[in-house]
């Protein structure tokens, strides 16, 4: 097999990423996969000593076929970072694994990962396969195709990432001519379209809301898993995006999880529709008032 090389982007949190390691070690192909690093430089006085530290623990990572390390020396920002480390390893090779410094990950990870980006390399109407599954529903099936990327162990193709547009207004121009905003917010139950538009704004630098509209416009499908092979670690106040302590939960399955082609190639509807009835219980009024009083109890008075 081909294996995909995995891009790992870091930064200020070694704790964090000495687990994400040590889990991506016990692969059985990690020893066979090629590591990227691309270590973000940091942006101020109070970071610096941990990025330090960072860089110390990841200049000292064995057990891969080869383990890359790019520093910056200035702070890109994790949005910047990951669309230049994409963009510029996939000149050199035809799929990557993307990883941030926040996820443990299954021990079948990889072997997924890599069956999947074998499976549909030539599928030109699927472009991103993504490991994570937060829904914790159980009627999911193991894996289903749906016009949503996320951005927690995921993976794609030079072919797919072509589709990229980093402009987002013109992404959101596209959409509200189209009319699919709706659709695209799970008819109405994720902001989606809000974040795109703040991303516009100045107020996000998210690189994955636009990596979500690009594939969204070019209707281009992800492979999902319904068994999460990922786990974020990140909602601890460790990061920058990071809050909501336990609304993105998953449970690992530590088994091994099959590739089958799904035949024909089309969306999922009833996987939409779970994923729209997540969002409806989680992105609530009443939800977010009652996350938000549990937060204020245990002393977390951030927004």
């Amino acid at each position: 097999m081909n294996l995909a090389p995995i891009l790992l982007f870091v930064y200020n949190r070694p704790e964090h990423v000495r687990r994400g390691v040590a889990s991506l070690l016990a692969n059985d192909l990690a020893g066979e996969s090629e590591l990227f690093v691309f270590s973000d430089a940091a942006k101020d006085e109070a970071s610096k000593s941990e990025v330090s530290e960072v860089r110390r623990f990841v200049r000292s990572i064995e057990g891969f076929k080869a383990v890359h390390i790019v520093e910056r020396t200035d702070n890109w920002g994790l949005a910047r970072s990951i669309i230049d480390g994409v963009t510029q390893t996939l000149e050199h090779y035809d799929r990557v694994i993307v990883l941030e410094d926040d996820l443990v990950l299954a021990p079948y990870f990889l072997q997924f990962m890599n069956d999947a980006l074998e499976t549909y390399k030539n599928e030109d109407r699927v472009g991103h396969i993504q490991a994570c599954d937060f829904t914790q529903n159980p009627t999911l099936p193991d894996t289903f195709l749906i016009k949503w990327t996320g951005s927690w162990g995921w993976a794609t193709w030079r072919r797919a990432w072509r589709h990229f547009n980093p402009d987002g207004r013109q992404l959101l121009d596209e959409l509200k001519r189209r009319k699919l905003t709706r659709r695209f917010d799970f008819n109405g139950k994720y902001g989606f379209t809000r974040m795109l538009r703040r991303q516009v704004e100045g107020k996000n630098n998210s690189w994955a809301i636009r990596w979500n509209a690009s594939l969204f416009l070019a209707d281009i499908l992800s492979l999902n898993v319904g068994r999460s092979l990922v786990q974020n670690e990140g909602f601890d106040g460790s990061g920058t995006n990071c809050g909501n302590g336990g609304l993105y939960a998953s449970n690992l399955w530590t088994k091994p999880l099959p590739v089958v082609k799904i035949q024909p190639v089309e969306e999922n509807e009833d996987a939409r529709n779970a994923f729209e009835k997540y969002y409806a219980h989680t992105n609530s009024f009443y939800a977010k008032a009652i996350r938000r009083l549990k937060r204020t109890l245990k002393g977390d008075f951030g927004a």
